[in-house]
């Protein structure tokens, strides 16, 4: 009798056509690498070249640019002024993903993950092909970026698992991947140092900026009083500081504008087009102002708004050398990166103090600001009237041109509505039994405030003190003493009154599509 020796299961060999989990995360990691190169070459090469087209910024601008109108409110709300760091910071996650889906992928199809790469580049290519300022050389970041980490790819995949079609061989070379990553890893930060040095001694802008003289103005505006101030400690100053001023638009990077290349262009329905240049400007009969902004973003209660002391000559001097012709009864101002807002044409001609702003608070207008000139109009919220680093003034109808921000559902005029809010105490504050000082600010530009009024619990409407007024165009300072404030939880609420008698609305609506309305409400617990 005979007997079969025991079957032994097959095993298929080891070897680099399986790839084992190290295998895949030095993948991984190959993709995400030279992902990192090909975003620091492109950002050097667009330093040199073509600046603002580094893909990055391109393809984050095409994204603001495309989101709906409650995806933007959204980002707002999350991250107020730091919305555009936090597209950043997505925008970076999301390519290391992708970076790291096409590592894996280049594994088995190294043409596909090439083509891969390559079509990213055609899409931050053609990003910065559409924006405004761009230029012939603007496809060159991208295309050299994209080139860069196709290279790199290659050569990292190679020595992270050789190709499966090859015989069972030695697995990964680790030093010479761990070798290359570090060289891939070096050349992408340096790129990126590099195109950042670049760019530092290519900001003409800021240079120039630091040169400007501003002249004195022709109609200074008045001092402000000691009395304007709240005396409630913690409320925010009457004139915002620049640095602390909001800033919500759609420029992911700040346009370097030069002035003595900058000209304003006023075209459209006009007797006569009309540019002027930077030095025409600051030689021309200047005013000061103080007014108060307002983002339409701003919730009840928030902080997109401030107030500060404005440089500037008045829009409706260079419209009235232009001439609207009848019919017309918009302006479209352009930004030199294509943002466009509408403002009613009768708002820039009546007599408030509409301005193509230079100066801010005494200084040159910051970059982030605007520089070289902004518009700054009183009354109207910043979506429709506020443009930075301006262009273009087209005199039009709005029956004929809709805005950035019109065609994606906002409103076409954008009058800011009374708000008023509670700054001291804060909510959710913890406050001692006994008077308790409240402090806030209260904002109606263009109109006024006549009067701030306080409830506490849903009890009867008190009136606040009101600080001095500055100007119809100003906030308003307010303050109040809730006396005898008693143990427990307890809610604030505060309403005002403007100018011409109107009650602000207890009304809740959301940002979208003119402006938030509704009485600002903390909640506190005072202690025994």
């Amino acid at each position: 009798m005979t007997t079969e020796p025991p079957q032994v299961r097959a095993h298929p060999p080891e070897g680099p056509a399986d790839a084992s989990s190290d295998a895949r995360g030095a993948l991984a990691l190959a993709g995400v690498l030279a992902a990192g190169l090909t975003l620091g070459t492109a950002h050097l090469v667009a330093a040199i070249a073509a600046p603002g087209s580094s893909p990055l910024v391109a393809v984050g601008g095409m994204v603001v640019d495309a989101s709906p109108a409650w995806l933007k409110d959204a980002a707002i709300a999350a991250f107020g002024v730091h919305d555009k760091t936090a597209l950043f910071v997505v925008t970076g996650l999301v390519i290391a993903a992708v970076a790291a889906a096409i590592g894996l992928v280049a594994r088995r199809r190294a043409g596909l993950a090439t083509g891969l790469v390559l079509a990213l580049g055609a899409l931050g290519a053609a990003a910065a092909a559409l924006r405004p300022d761009a230029s012939a050389a603007s496809v060159l970041p991208a295309a050299v970026g994209a080139l860069a980490g196709a290279g790199a790819l290659r050569g990292l995949v190679l020595r992270a698992a050789p190709a499966p079609t090859r015989h069972p061989g030695p697995g990964p070379d680790r030093r010479a991947f761990l070798g290359l990553a570090a060289v891939v890893a070096a050349a992408g930060v340096l790129t990126a140092a590099a195109g950042v040095a670049v760019e530092g001694l290519g900001r003409a802008a800021t240079a120039a900026r630091d040169l400007v003289r501003l002249p004195r103005a022709r109609t200074q505006a008045r001092a402000v009083p000691a009395a304007a101030q709240s005396p409630v400690p913690g409320v925010v100053p009457f004139v915002t500081p620049n640095g602390e001023f909001y800033r919500i638009d759609t420029a992911l990077t700040v346009p370097r504008v030069d002035p003595q290349t900058w000209r304003l262009r006023v075209h459209g329905l006009v007797d006569r087009e009309v540019e002027i240049g930077f030095d025409e400007l600051l030689a021309s009969p200047l005013v000061e102002a103080h007014v108060t902004l307002a983002c339409v973003s701003n919730p009840v209660g928030g902080d997109l708004v401030g107030n500060a002391t404005w440089l500037g000559l008045p829009i409706r001097e260079v419209l009235g050398r232009a001439g609207p012709l009848p019919g017309a009864d918009m302006v479209l101002s352009r930004s030199v990166d294509g943002f466009t807002a509408s403002t009613p044409l009768e708002v820039l001609l009546d007599d408030r103090d509409a301005l193509l702003a230079v100066g801010m608070n005494g200084e040159p207008l910051p970059l982030a600001h605007g520089f070289p000139v902004r518009m700054v109009v009183p009354g109207l919220y910043g979506f429709v009237s506020a443009t930075k680093w301006l262009a273009e003034l087209e005199v039009t109808r709005f029956a004929d041109q809709q805005a950035y921000w019109t065609v994606r559902g906002w409103s076409e005029r954008g009058p800011v509505k009374t708000s008023s809010r509670i700054e001291v105490p804060a909510d959710g504050a913890a406050l001692p039994a006994g008077d308790v000082a409240v402090g806030g600010t209260a904002w109606a530009q263009h109109t006024g405030i006549e009067a701030v009024e306080l409830s506490v619990d849903g009890g009867p409407w008190e009136p606040a003190e009101l600080a001095a007024q500055v100007g119809l165009d100003t906030w308003r300072q307010w303050s109040w003493t809730w006396r005898d404030a008693r143990p427990g939880s307890h809610e604030l609420r505060v309403r005002a009154v403007d100018a011409s008698g109107v009650t602000q609305t207890g009304e809740v609506a959301p940002v979208v599509p003119d402006g938030a309305t509704g009485w600002h409400t903390v909640g506190v617990t005072v202690t025994g």
